[in-house]
């Protein structure tokens, strides 16, 4: 028997869409589905300035699939050096939805990020003055932290204290990974929210590790314990506002992904609405699913939800392609290892 839930167009709140080659060819995956991302600036070299976000901003447009309707919302990347000013002019301008802060060396491309957070006190008092969010990747970066607690301790040592020195700075902790992240959003007040991705909803370390490794499945933060995923699911099904989309879709070609030391990244835009719904479905929380994907995340932002909608129809399983070529050359497509039956129709 046929079935169908037709909820408002989705957006992604955290999505990498590199530049040049790779951006033309990964695009038009996330237009298909979403109306709006939240696109990382952690770019080579990263966009810092508010002139590097117009200028980034034009490059994603010239790149848009003809008849997409899909709203970039430009984020600015976190260094000592960040000027308060421009920061809050490029917010006031309607250019900038966000700033983006990353701990030096905890991930794809974050060299320039923060190692002395004193140094960024003066930005984020000026966000929380004008009520900008700040989106963190929340891990540490310490060589004596096991990989598996970064973001546990993260919390203590670092997120804390910002929020407690920072009152009235919105933060949105991205990519959650464990239950640590999600008693932590749950224990706060609503100026705290947290994105979650597909994947992280889907699998666990053991799906990267057991019977050989996987490396399409290696992201940071690195997936963790079946309790966590657990968490995780419960959290993201639960109908709690603080928790939203994040896809933290990062496109690497199979050569960067499958050598000795491959790149960190799981590419999902093509699949994820498909895959929420299994996810959703199998927790017999279908009906929130709008909520999680379409309404939360709009709100916690400042934003109207999209007027547009989509329908999922569940039927046979779907035959999403393994790969999407570009330019750069292949990207695989995130593999959820069970059958995909919800199809997506988007309102004209």
């Amino acid at each position: 028997m046929t079935q169908e839930l037709t909820i408002r167009r989705p957006d992604d709140w955290h999505l990498h869409l590199r530049d040049g080659a790779m951006l033309q060819g990964v695009l038009p995956e996330t237009t298909r589905h979403f109306a709006r991302a939240i696109v990382m600036p952690n770019l080579v070299p990263p966009v810092v300035t508010g002139a590097d976000a117009a200028a980034y901003r034009d490059r994603i447009m010239a790149a848009m699939p003809d008849g997409a309707t899909f709203t970039p919302l430009m984020t600015l990347y976190l260094t000592e050096d960040t000027d308060p000013d421009d920061v809050a002019a490029a917010h006031a301008s309607g250019l900038v939805t966000s700033v983006k802060l990353y701990p030096a060396g905890a991930t794809t491309n974050s060299a320039s990020g923060v190692r002395d957070f004193d140094k960024v006190r003066p930005v984020l008092e000026k966000m929380a003055e004008i009520g900008m969010p700040l989106c963190v990747h929340g891990e540490v970066v310490d060589a004596d932290i096991d990989i598996f607690d970064r973001e546990a301790v993260f919390i203590d040592r670092v997120l804390d204290p910002i929020r407690r020195t920072t009152p009235g700075l919105r933060v949105v902790m991205e990519h959650v990974t464990t239950r640590d992240a999600v008693d932590y959003v749950q224990s706060n007040p609503a100026d705290l929210g947290a994105t979650i991705t597909t994947h992280h909803l889907i699998i666990n370390r053991n799906h990267m590790l057991v019977g050989g490794i996987r490396p399409h499945y290696y992201c940071l933060p690195v997936a963790k314990r079946e309790s966590h995923r657990q968490a995780l699911v419960a959290a993201a099904t639960s109908g709690d506002a603080r928790f939203f989309l994040g896809t933290d879709s990062a496109p690497h070609t199979d050569p960067n992904k499958e050598s000795a030391c491959g790149c960190a990244g799981v590419f999902s835009a093509t699949n994820t609405m498909s895959c929420l719904a299994e996810v959703f479905e199998a927790a017999g929380a279908l009906e929130r699913l709008e909520g999680f994907a379409s309404l939360n995340g709009p709100a916690f932002y400042g934003l109207p939800p999209n007027d547009t909608r989509i329908t999922l129809i569940k039927g046979d399983p779907i035959a999403y392609p393994d790969k999407i070529h570009t330019g750069d050359g292949p990207v695989t497509v995130f593999d959820p290892g069970f059958p995909l039956r919800w199809r997506i129709e988007v309102d004209a």
